[in-house]
């Protein structure tokens, strides 16, 4: 083959691979456009400080909502984060043991299992046996999700710890489960961190589940036995009303609540890079 001709075939492949990733980011950069075009003249102080309007008039805002949505992921991640973490750590100490391959298999099941399955699951359990809609059941509901990929992260991280690191510990007297959690955990925890971060930016945009279990609502609440009110819920309600003011609270809503995945990303990035020191100067 001539040089000319590998020199040919390097230029086409490697125009292939930045076509593939221009493609790969094109739907989020087209979504970022159009929310920022529909939504972003409706954003406003008063859309973070105010109430909904009644249907069908202008102004008001998503103040509830959003407050909402901060309650059930702080509710999903006291719950998911430390048995995540827990169950990660327990597969990454005995990760040739029956139970733990089990556990690893199911972990992975549940990661792949529709949020509408798991809602109506939440619903038959959590909301049906107690009589009601509440924000305690969004919340559990939510940090199942959380479970399986905080767990298999954790996982991953925690093997990633040099051998030699453990074996220092145990040889200076330290007892096992003191080595894992003060020198494995510790050594690993940023990489747990930003695998949590990415986590709770999963939950914050699901819908199904929530619907099945914290239902909504128009009005304020803070209360985790009541229903209560929530960005996704807030947008899918505005989206299939037929009045254009909903409709462009619906995408302000919506830009609100995708700038707030993409600050949680941000944050798990910087935690990535500080990880594995690729902070540049």
């Amino acid at each position: 083959m001539s040089r000319r001709r590998r020199q040919a075939q390097s230029v086409m492949m490697i125009s292939m691979t930045y076509a593939a990733a221009a493609i790969a980011t094109l739907p989020l950069l087209l979504i970022l456009l159009h929310l920022l075009r529909e939504g972003a003249a409706f954003i406003r102080p008063g859309f973070f400080t105010e109430m909904p309007m009644p249907v069908g008039e202008d102004g008001g805002g998503m103040a509830n909502a959003i407050v909402g949505t901060l309650i059930l992921v702080g509710v999903a991640s006291v719950i998911g984060l430390p048995i995540g973490i827990g169950a990660g750590m327990y597969l990454a100490e005995r990760r040739g043991a029956p139970f733990a391959t089990a556990v690893r298999f199911l972990s992975d099941v549940l990661n792949g299992l529709p949020s509408i399955v798991l809602g109506i699951f939440a619903w038959e359990f959590l909301v049906r046996p107690f009589g009601g809609f509440s924000a305690m059941a969004g919340g559990l509901a939510l940090g199942a999700m959380m479970i399986p990929l905080v767990t298999r992260t954790t996982e991953e991280m925690i093997r990633l710890v040099p051998v030699s690191l453990r074996e220092a510990a145990l040889a200076l007297g330290y007892t096992r489960w003191r080595t894992s959690m003060t020198i494995v955990l510790r050594t690993a925890l940023p990489g747990i961190v930003t695998g949590a971060l990415v986590a709770i930016a999963r939950i914050a945009g699901e819908t199904a589940p929530l619907l099945f279990t914290a239902l909504g609502n128009q009005f304020w609440s803070t209360s985790l036995d009541e229903p209560i009110a929530a960005l996704p819920l807030q947008i899918f309600s505005y989206a299939i009303s037929p009045y254009d003011t909903a409709h462009a609270q619906a995408w302000a809503g919506a830009l609100v609540l995708i700038a707030i995945v993409l600050v949680i990303s941000l944050i798990a990035r910087y935690a990535t890079r500080s990880r594995f020191g690729l902070g540049g100067d």
